[in-house]
């Protein structure tokens, strides 16, 4: 039986979490915090720490797992650099998996994207599209952003030179380097990505769309019975799934 404190407990994914792992024979959720409790106190009574709260929260839980020898999942996203580096730091001590999302059909979208940007090659024009509900607080998603770090990875470019956040006025002609990135909100949608792969005369789009929170607690909880004993280390759901 693995133990679980689930952080970020009322919000939308943690209630998902706690309902998910209720069906699963192997879990047992030891503890639900949220803002204002004691992580520190409940944090010797689990196995497994999953994340999915604040992103000004998660470097600080990620450094009391490192100490506590816990195993640590982050569905959190949002994160500063200085935010990454302190969870990388804390991931030499204990196992991770950060991921900005944890869907096993997200993550195909991952491998599908690198594959046909290898494929299609640079002539093919690039652009991202995500929604998501009115209450989500980044942008672009986690997974939008991800979706962009694997194109500008497979051009050879730079996500903080290369990407277009949305585009106004005259901005002028196209250039062959930029991938674009447009954020949309709106309603309660659970979260759709779209890339797109443009060129003279045909177009290639490959789409994912949730439609319930219930994907994502799966696959999160998959991750923490994955990371019972492996080694330190920064992993993510491309590794859970043998797909990295």
């Amino acid at each position: 039986m693995i133990r679980l404190l689930i952080h970020g407990a009322k919000g939308r994914m943690g209630r998902a979490l706690i309902a998910c792992a209720a069906e699963d024979a192997g879990l047992t959720v030891s503890a639900g915090i949220d803002a204002g409790d004691d992580f520190a106190a409940a944090l010797p009574g689990c196995d497994a720490v999953i994340d999915f709260s604040h992103a000004p929260a998660t470097a600080g839980v990620a450094e009391a797992c490192a100490s506590a020898g816990k195993v640590l999942v982050i569905g959190t996203t949002g994160h500063s650099d200085a935010d990454r580096a302190r969870i990388a730091q804390a991931a030499k001590a204990v196992p991770i998996v950060c991921a900005p999302n944890f869907s096993v059909g997200v993550n195909t979208l991952f491998w599908l994207t690198r594959k046909a940007a290898e494929i299609l090659g640079p002539d093919f024009d690039l652009e991202v599209v995500e929604m998501h509900h009115r209450l989500k607080k980044d942008a672009p998603s986690g997974t939008a952003r991800r979706l962009a770090e694997i194109l500008a990875g497979v051009r050879g470019l730079s996500y903080d030179a290369d990407v277009r956040h949305g585009r106004e006025g005259m901005p002028g002609e196209r250039t062959r380097t930029e991938i674009g990135m447009h954020a949309l909100r709106g309603g309660d949608v659970v979260g759709d990505h779209t890339v797109i792969f443009a060129n003279t005369g045909e177009r290639v789009e490959l789409t994912h769309k949730a439609s319930s929170r219930d994907t994502f607690s799966q696959g999160a909880l998959r991750a923490a019975k994955w990371a019972q004993g492996r080694a330190p280390g920064l992993y993510d759901m491309q590794d859970v799934l043998g797909l990295a």
